[in-house]
């Protein structure tokens, strides 16, 4: 299994297909695995490359804390082992969030991003209140079970997925995850969208009421927005609204890369 070592702290990841690279950040708890269905269908025309955040599914603990800068600096390095100048940074629902901070930190290694149901910050009190429950829940074993059954049970389309999601998400370090949450609770970035000039595609599922202040926010505050509403779906667009999702990346990604070809 593929591994780079990191200020000594080991990350899994895949790297499937060829060409343009896309590289895909997971919610907490959650796994890369989270993206299978964009890596089957999406390797067929980009290099998809997907990784394990530490102390989540195949990565070990990490005694750093997990924030979104270490994050984003294991991003960085991530794209350097792999020999990638640029890259789509993809984030889905919290990893959005990082796909923003890595775009702010590192501009000159994104092509672009692809926001998926996420946000800029988390100003609203119903979605702070579910963060505290998770930090909460996280805190113990059993309590953390009952959150691994509803996340994973919620992102799945089918009992198949469930069981992927459910086999990776077990491996996780509840410190590590705690940590994750507890970032997501206070990074607010949404004063330095008009910073990014890099394209970002915004993609939001219609039944998603609760982000719809946040899909409304990153349109107006970022200079190169194009917002997607997938009809009929809530949150859960890799998994459950998987092949719209897939082709309106293609689309928009091949239009980003006509006009300003990859170099």
């Amino acid at each position: 299994m593929p591994y780079v070592s990191i200020d000594q702290n080991s990350i899994y990841y895949e790297k499937r297909g060829s060409g343009i690279p896309i590289l895909f950040i997971h919610p907490p708890l959650l796994t890369s695995a989270n993206f299978r269905y964009q890596q089957e269908q999406l390797s067929r025309h980009y290099q998809v490359v997907t990784f394990d955040i530490r102390g989540h599914g195949q990565s070990p603990a990490s005694s750093e804390p997990v924030t979104y800068e270490r994050v984003t600096l294991d991003i960085i390095a991530l794209l350097d082992h792999l020999k990638i100048k640029k890259a789509f940074i993809a984030g889905y629902s919290t990893g959005g969030a990082i796909a923003l901070n890595t775009m702010l930190q590192y501009p000159n290694r994104c092509i672009g991003g692809i926001l998926i149901s996420t946000m800029s910050e988390a100003s609203d009190q119903l979605l702070r209140n579910r963060i505290r429950t998770a930090i909460s829940l996280s805190k113990w074993k059993f309590a953390q079970s009952l959150l691994l059954l509803s996340v994973t049970l919620g992102n799945s389309d089918r009992p198949s997925t469930f069981l992927d999601l459910l086999r990776g998400s077990k491996k996780g370090n509840r410190r590590n995850i705690r940590q994750y949450y507890q970032s997501s609770l206070h990074y607010n970035c949404t004063s330095l969208l008009a910073q990014i000039t890099a394209p970002v595609l915004l993609l939001y599922g219609g039944k998603d009421h609760d982000f719809a202040r946040y899909r409304h926010i990153l349109n107006e505050g970022l200079r190169q927005s194009t917002l997607i509403i997938l009809d009929d779906v809530r949150h859960q667009l890799p998994t459950k609204a998987y092949l719209r999702l897939n082709h309106y990346i293609h689309e928009w990604a091949q239009l980003v890369l006509n006009l300003k070809p990859y170099v």
